[in-house]
């Protein structure tokens, strides 16, 4: 590489820092409003975090108190006489503790990304953006598939929505999502939570969705040609099931089954802990600037019992 060359790569990371300046300070802390930015960009690209309970975590620790009547709570009255001690309802009580696990995402962009920036004064716009996309699809792989069993350390951070869904588990015995396996999953759902099905999400894989409206237009009806001919929702008893791309479609002895999630979308909490941290590193000789985003986040369920998972979803040929 000429002199030239190499001075031309330090004039533009000199000047990338520059404009990265306000995001770097403080050790790289992001300012409140800017992590409060960062984190809608997130969730704008997250196709579950868009669905989930979405909790800023003060510290990377947190309680969430959580409160339910699960049985009957009226009782038979008279005028003017109390209800007797045993027959007065007590709440279930319980908390929900997020623990925000480590995660970091790393971006390189080189001096042609980074002068075109630059020169529009978009580079900040640019670094959000990218880190958001690339932070937000693993976000959801984690929080689908992680499980701290699991040989691949990012994975084993924390237990995901799949692990951790086992109080109600129906076995597709490896057929293809149908109605035969969604109206099993929404008869092993407590009654008690169906009263809210309407609010309830079938969560799948790509393949998984697409079994199901290739079903659903197998019908020789004007009502089959939609699902055919067009992306519209598909549903089963008024629950839309929806596709998520990294939801698994490798599981199984064959690598050929996937799973589904049936609860209320809005029973997922991800906690993400406010302190959001990006740093720069300048390689000059290359013409690179690393940028390096530090965040910390955790998911649990605010009720297990809540959930439906079926196992063995055949998917692919």
């Amino acid at each position: 590489m000429g002199l030239a060359s190499f001075m031309d790569n330090r004039t533009v990371l000199e000047k990338a820092d520059l404009a990265l300046a306000d995001l770097t300070t403080g050790g790289g802390m992001l300012q409140p409003a800017q992590a409060q930015k960062f984190l809608r960009i997130l969730i704008k690209e997250s196709v579950l975090l868009k669905q989930a309970t979405v909790v800023p975590m003060r510290s990377p620790k947190q309680l969430i108190e959580k409160i339910r009547f699960a049985g009957r709570i009226l009782r038979a009255g008279s005028e003017a006489v109390a209800l007797q001690p045993a027959d007065r309802a007590k709440p279930d009580l319980g908390l929900v503790e997020l623990d925000a696990q480590l995660f970091k995402a790393e971006v390189r962009l080189n001096n042609e990304v980074l002068e075109d920036s630059i020169e529009r004064a978009q580079l900040r716009q640019t670094i959000m953006q990218l880190m958001a996309e690339a932070i937000a699809r693993d976000m959801d792989d984690v929080i689908v598939s992680g499980d701290t069993t699991s040989a691949d350390p990012f994975y084993a951070k924390l237990d995901g929505i799949l692990k951790q869904s086992a109080a109600n588990v129906v076995d597709a015995g490896t057929q293809p999502t149908s109605k035969i396996v969604l109206r099993d999953m929404l008869k092993s759902m407590p009654s008690e939570f169906l009263r809210n099905k309407k609010e309830m999400r079938f969560f799948t894989s790509v393949e998984s969705e697409i079994d199901y409206r290739d079903s659903l237009a197998e019908r020789a009806t004007v009502v089959g040609d939609k699902f055919l001919e067009q992306d519209v929702p598909v549903m089963y008893s008024g629950v839309p099931l929806l596709s998520v791309p990294m939801f698994p479609e490798a599981l199984g002895p064959g690598n050929n089954t996937s799973a589904i999630l049936l609860t209320d979308p809005k029973n997922i909490q991800v906690g993400i802990w406010r302190n959001i941290r990006i740093e720069t590193f300048k390689d000059v000789p290359a013409g690179v600037l690393i940028i390096v985003a530090t965040l910390r986040f955790d998911v649990k369920f605010a009720e297990e019992t809540a959930t439906v998972k079926a196992i063995n979803v055949k998917v692919g040929a």
